[in-house]
């Protein structure tokens, strides 16, 4: 498949907010291994081609914009009556047939405000002229503003802005304006479909956490846990793979977990690995839910900026840690909008629990001059089924951090991708 993005760009900056998400639309293209042909407008200056758009997988084409040595200026035809400039339709015949000479080996062109905007009435016109010649060609147009309130009297070319258009697929971000986009341009509501725009939270994020992505799912895991410390007994990494399985198993939700593991002499790091993957598999995770950044290279340990950043993603810290004096880790996983589930044996875990409105369980714990040891009746596995229960229901009433979850497993790019942009390019195929 190859598809083409029609932007008519005279710029690249990424203050203008089209262009972010067409950057991102491109880039989900490409990580599809789908052709891509980008046309620009001819005015559109090669040195701001940073980022996606210098990629050179990118086919890139500039659509003519002169006319006997002058440039065409894009008149603003929104008020939709009265006359077009004198060579209007003599400038859009140039463009459709440039718009012809590169879309002919195109399967599907994704069009971007160019039927919307009063601005492009011009290209309007000429990719609808250009399309009587591209009979294979299909039509996703984009509109990113309000639809238009359909005037009473039509009068062409004004009319090209209220117009269905052959072979074509009426897009818009929000399910709730869909009824007005097919009121504009007198479709059924059957040709119009909603691709969201994306939150690129996981590409503003620094490398580390790039290279964490590639080895485990942070974005559609409904549950993402992340547990930094070091990698000894004392931390019970083994309890929180077990309360992640149990979660998984007794809730259904995908679940993964990260942990930021770092070396300590405790204990010989393959066999506590061993150990603690066993557990987890034991309640139901599976080797594919638990990584350990060690193991992705970062055996001294993963940066601290990539474990804040990795808060920001995660939705779940669980802290069973057999002693804390203090429990700095706590305060930043909360500071990023984690729930929060600590070991209220633990006394410095307790204070801050209690501080914090954390959800407390009992591990065996260090306490001031003694240990305690724990007794789950019947059993561990039913106190972590029922615990993680109580747990998958709180954090589905707690607004900010469901807010948090489906923002990030609904509206990244890969999801929009699967669910919503590809269905639309290869209908009809």
């Amino acid at each position: 498949m190859k598809v083409a993005v029609l932007t008519m760009f005279c710029g690249l900056s990424s203050t203008y907010s089209l262009v972010n998400v067409v950057a991102d639309q491109i880039e989900m293209l490409l990580r599809a291994n789908i052709q891509v042909k980008v046309l620009v407008s001819e005015t559109c200056p090669d040195q701001e081609r940073k980022g996606i758009f210098a990629d050179k997988r990118i086919e890139w084409v500039k659509i003519i914009n002169t006319y006997k040595g002058a440039n065409i200026t894009w008149h603003d035809y929104s008020s939709g009556t009265g006359k077009v400039h004198e060579t209007f339709f003599e400038e859009a015949e140039l463009i459709a047939a440039d718009f012809v000479r590169h879309l002919k080996d195109v399967d599907v062109c994704i069009l971007h405000d160019i039927l919307y905007q009063g601005w492009h009435l011009i290209h309007n016109i000429a990719i609808r002229t250009a399309q009587k010649e591209l009979p294979h060609l299909r039509f996703l147009a984009f509109t990113h503003s309000l639809p238009l309130n359909r005037p009473m009297e039509l009068e062409y070319p004004f009319s090209a802005r209220y117009t269905p258009m052959p072979r074509t697929t009426f897009v818009y971000p929000t399910y709730s304006g869909l009824g007005a986009l097919a009121r504009q341009y007198d479709v059924p509501l059957g040709r119009c479909a909603v691709v969201y725009n994306t939150l690129p939270l996981l590409e503003s994020m620094g490398e580390d956490v790039r290279r964490a992505a590639e080895n485990i799912d942070l974005m559609k895991a409904e549950i993402l846990i992340v547990y930094p410390a070091r990698l000894t007994t004392g931390k019970r990494f083994e309890k929180v793979a077990a309360l992640a399985g149990a979660i998984k198993s007794k809730g259904e939700k995908n679940t993964k977990v990260i942990f930021c593991d770092f070396p300590s002499a405790d204990i010989p790091v393959s066999v506590y690995k061993g150990m603690v993957r066993m557990e987890g598999k034991r309640y139901g995770l599976g080797d594919e839910d638990m990584l350990f950044t060690s193991d992705i290279g970062y055996p001294q340990g993963f940066p601290r900026q990539g474990i804040f950043e990795l808060f920001t993603l995660s939705n779940l810290f669980i802290c069973p840690s057999y002693s804390e004096s203090f429990g700095l880790t706590v305060l930043e996983a909360g500071s990023r909008g984690n729930f929060l589930v600590l070991n209220e044996a633990v006394p410095a875990l307790k204070e801050l629990g209690e501080a914090l409105g954390a959800y407390l369980m009992r591990w065996d714990a260090r306490n001031f001059g003694y240990d305690t040891h724990e007794k789950y009746l019947p059993s561990e596995r039913a106190y972590y089924e029922d615990h993680g229960a109580n747990i998958v229901n709180l954090m589905r009433e707690d607004q900010g951090i469901n807010a948090k979850t489906i923002i990030r497993s609904r509206y990244h790019s890969q999801w929009i991708f699967e669910n919503q942009l590809m269905p639309l390019l290869e209908m009809g195929r």
